[in-house]
This record gives structure tokens, C-alpha cells and sequence, in this order.
């Protein structure tokens, strides 16, 4: 119960600081919409990105690590496994995390290396904007590295791939995104509620990819992962509503949510290849980064007013 307990409150705390991105661009688009279409956006939003991609996504990425359980299989993993599917699950989980890591590492080496950011760690403080070429240099020779170790194994070699590809894919859109992001943001955008909502809905299954993979640094266990991201996601969302702006003040919240995400990628890394991390881990790790730079953002804004 306790080791239970303490996976969802990580994968709670992970959902929240890894939306808020997502949150700060749905309330900037919010609120140049009616509070018709608000609501509309609160209720099908918790629809779609909490039930059905925070639901659904996980049950694929098994089925996809697993496909001889087939579908029906992967649905009968949620609830009542029979021990021949759990252990071909668990033999397999290399596969998961491998290409959950991959991407999850990749997703803090962009950050780290081509975002504009306040530094407050070391290693943010090292390295500058400029030092951009320097990420798909290491991004290449880090693939490089994890085709060979996994080369007694076409799965995991086949997923640390998709991984990659995945990543780049879903970059792009983002950056798209974000240029699209310009023309909605305004009421002169010409463009109807619907419209905006529609584009809502596609950006919020995008940032929750990066969710439910990084989910699998804490659990293996769909129902667990449905649980911590779907309460994670209703947390955003009333952010959202409220007063996502506030938390955007928190200088450094990010540092410690892109900082912890660059540890889950490689500790999933790390556990595909056979290392035992302990479960309570990457949930320590989490709350304690977020836990450090949402004190010293407060303790900033505090000073500052």
C-alpha cells in the first residue's frame, strides 16, 4: 500500500510540473474565447486527455511491447492478468522503458541545450544557448550507443529507435505549435471557439504524450498510471481556469520538472538494461527537484513583493 500510494503522488507531481507548459498556452488561448466555450473546453478536455489518451495511450504501448497478447490481452492485463501474460509483460518491460527513456532523455537534452531558460542548477548555469549544435551531437552519439548495447536484441534496439523517432516527430509539432499559437492567441485571429478548441484538444494529446511516457519510470502498472495522470491532469485543468499565470511566476519550477525528467529517461535507461532502481526513486527524486525550486521561486517572488 505504501509503495502504491507513493507511485501515484510521483506520477501526480510529474503530470502537474510537465503541463504546466501546456496549461500557460490553453489559458493564453482561453482567454480570448467565451465562457461557453470554456466550459466546453473544461468538460471534453477531461474526456479526451484524462480518459481516453491518459487511458487508452498506456494499454497501446503495452500492446505494441507485447503484440502476441494480442488486444483483448492487453485489456486483460489492466485488470486480471493471467500469469502467462504478466510474465511475457514483464520479460518484455525492457522494451517499454527503453523507448519511454530514450524519449524522456531526449526531451531534457533539448531543454537543456536549445530552450530559453533561468538557470539554477549547475548544469544549467554550464551550458549556454550557443552550445545548441552540441545536442544533436550527443543525441546521435547516444543512439549510436544504445543500437550496439542492445544489439543481442532487435526488440529493444527497435524500441531506443522509435523512441528517437517519436521524440523528433512530436518536437515538430510542437514547434508548429507554438508559431500557430500567434494567430489564436488573439480576438482578431479571425478564427471561431470551435476552431481554437479543436486546436486545444490536438496540442493537449501532444504535451500528454510526454506524460504517459514518462509514467513507466514509475509504474508498469496501467491502472496505477491512469490514477496518478488522470488526477494530475484534473489538477492542470483547474489551474487552467484559475490562474495558470501565477504558477508561470515560478522562476525555476521548470529547471526542477525538465531536471527531474532527464533523471526518469535515464533510470528507464538504466532498468531496461537489467539495473534494479528501487520503485520509491524516481517519485523521491521528482518531489524533492520540484520540491527545491518551487521553494526558492517562492521564496524569490516573496522577496521581490
Amino acid at each position: 500500500m505504501f509503495t502504491t500510494i507513493t507511485i501515484i503522488l510521483g506520477l501526480i507531481v510529474f503530470e502537474i510540473v510537465n503541463s504546466i507548459d501546456n496549461a500557460i498556452v490553453n489559458a493564453h488561448i482561453l482567454k480570448t474565447m467565451s465562457k461557453k466555450w470554456r466550459k466546453i473546453f473544461l468538460f471534453w478536455g477531461i474526456i479526451t486527455a484524462v480518459f481516453l489518451v491518459r487511458g487508452l495511450l498506456p494499454l497501446a504501448v503495452v500492446w505494441l511491447s507485447v503484440p502476441e497478447i494480442g488486444l483483448a490481452g492487453a485489456f486483460r492485463s489492466i485488470w486480471d492478468s493471467p500469469p502467462e501474460i504478466a510474465q511475457l509483460i514483464e520479460d518484455r518491460k525492457g522494451v517499454i522503458l527503453i523507448g519511454a527513456g530514450v524519449f524522456l532523455l531526449l526531451l531534457y537534452l533539448h531543454w537543456l541545450f536549445l530552450e530559453k531558460k533561468d538557470p539554477y542548477f549547475v548544469i544549467d548555469k554550464l551550458v549556454k544557448p550557443h552550445h545548441g549544435v552540441w545536442f544533436y551531437s550527443l543525441a546521435a552519439f547516444i543512439l549510436v550507443g544504445l543500437l550496439y548495447m542492445s544489439r543481442f536484441s532487435w526488440h529493444v534496439m527497435l524500441s531506443a529507435a522509435i523512441g528517437y523517432a517519436i521524440f523528433f516527430i512530436m518536437q515538430g509539432f510542437k514547434e508548429q505549435a507554438a508559431k500557430q499559437e500567434e494567430a489564436l492567441h488573439g480576438q482578431s485571429s479571425g478564427l471561431s471557439d470551435l476552431s481554437k478548441l479543436m486546436f486545444l484538444e490536438v496540442l493537449d494529446a501532444s504535451f500528454s504524450f510526454d506524460g504517459v511516457m514518462g509514467a513507466f519510470a514509475f509504474t508498469s502498472s496501467i491502472p496505477l498510471i491512469f490514477i496518478g495522470n488522470g488526477i494530475g491532469a484534473l489538477v492542470v485543468r483547474q489551474l487552467t481556469i484559475q490562474g495558470i499565470d501565477k504558477v508561470a511566476n515560478y522562476k525555476w519550477l521548470k529547471n526542477g520538472a525538465m531536471t527531474s525528467i532527464g533523471f526518469l529517461g535515464f533510470f528507464m535507461i538504466a532498468k531496461s538494461f537489467g539495473l534494479h532502481i528501487p520503485e520509491y526513486l524516481p517519485t523521491l527524486l521528482t518531489i524533492g527537484l520540484v520540491g527545491i525550486t518551487f521553494f526558492k521561486s517562492h521564496q524569490l517572488l516573496k522577496n521581490n513583493a
